[in-house]
């Protein structure tokens, strides 16, 4: 079984900065890519960064230049590093894997796993 604990947020000052770090853990065979998704009431999930196997990165319009996403492949952790925050960031944030799982090593069967999410609130 695969789990994933996201760790960091909370509140901070418009133009503060705040880290999101999600680590990865159990029968882990190979973890593809790696993301971070939010969330506010009443809207759907949306994309903010994610990043390959290779470390190729993918980011949100809204948070290029500010957002910077990176993950540690022997540890199977991946962190957010969140500059110039403003409200309009506050939302849950969620990690997500696409990974392969030690039983499907050998067909390449591959899962997806979310984070429980976690509150950043930034205050004007």
């Amino acid at each position: 079984q695969v789990q994933l604990v996201e760790s960091g947020g909370g509140l901070v000052q418009a133009g503060g900065s705040l880290s999101l770090s999600c680590a990865a853990s159990g029968s882990i065979f190979r973890i593809n890519s790696m993301g971070w998704y939010r969330q506010t009431p009443g809207k759907q999930r949306e994309l903010v960064a994610t990043i390959t196997d290779t470390s190729s990165t993918n980011y949100a319009d809204s948070v290029k230049g500010r957002f910077t996403i990176s993950r540690d492949n022997f540890r199977h952790t991946m962190s957010l590093q969140m500059n110039a925050l403003k409200p309009e960031d506050t939302a849950v944030y969620y990690c997500n894997i696409d990974y392969i799982d030690i039983k499907s090593k050998g067909t390449g069967l591959r899962m997806s796993l979310w984070g429980q999410g976690t509150q950043v609130t930034v205050s004007s």
